[in-house]
């Protein structure tokens, strides 16, 4: 399925993040057509000229100012050679993230853990949010040097990495277990789950623990990137210790 981009803000905050494009779609009469078409020209960007027509149907939020750009679909990396990333690594961790549906917040787990030193994440196929303009905003390009691996069934992942010798904790608010009381240090997978409904109850019966973040506030729970920072910094500070 084509993935579009519309709008002369949306498509120069692509530009920047390093989304990469296909092709751009363009009014002739488009305001600003020469910043645009130099900003694209730069990046290696073909521009088509096209009618309102056109544009219109290819828009789907009608705020396409005259700009439509299809960015090419994001390339995931192999399970194989997610895990052969970590051969022989004494530590390494791995974020593997339950139906998490925002693209935003997929985008800012990435950067995340690609700052802190994560090898990798895994994502699901269905029902989940998946590399696109939200995600690459929000990475800061980091979706280009973090592998990021998609999946049909999370929990014969999850199998797959304690065989190779992962201790899987899943993040959990109900937990008695807080995260800084325990030993998270070395090969660590932590599974992360979506922004309504938290870690899937099949999925929870892979993991070897389940821990929450010690809070203190009257905010109920951190966001779902929050609580991923917070997790791999967490490993990070244990393994440098």
């Amino acid at each position: 399925m084509a993935r579009y981009i519309e709008g002369k803000h949306a498509v120069l905050e692509a530009l920047l993040a390093g989304v990469p494009f296909e092709r751009a779609f363009m009014r002739k009469d488009a305001q600003d057509a020469g910043e645009l078409r130099a900003a694209l020209k730069r990046a290696g960007v073909s521009v088509e000229r096209a009618d309102q027509a056109r544009l219109n149907k290819l828009s789907k939020r009608g705020a396409h100012q005259g700009i439509i750009c299809q960015i090419a679909a994001y390339e995931y990396a192999p399970l194989d050679a997610l895990l052969k990333a970590c051969e022989g690594k004494r530590d390494a961790c791995v974020l593997v993230l339950d139906h998490i549906v925002d693209e935003g917040n997929l985008g800012a787990i990435a950067r995340s853990a690609e700052v802190l030193g994560a090898s990798g994440i895994v994502i699901p196929k269905d029902r989940s949010a998946e590399v696109g303009a939200g995600a690459y905003k929000t990475s800061a390009g980091a979706v280009f040097s973090l592998p990021i691996v998609r999946v049909t069934n999370l929990a014969s992942v999850v199998e797959e990495l304690k065989s190779a010798g992962f201790w899987v904790s899943a993040a959990s608010e109900h937990a008695d277990d807080t995260l800084d009381a325990c030993d998270v240090s070395g090969r660590a997978c932590f599974v992360m789950g979506s922004e309504q409904k938290g870690v899937s109850a099949g999925l929870l019966k892979h993991a070897d623990m389940c821990v929450r973040i010690e809070q203190t506030g009257k905010i109920e729970s951190l966001n779902v990137a929050q609580a991923a920072t917070v997790f791999v910094y967490e490993w990070a500070r244990q393994c440098r210790r």
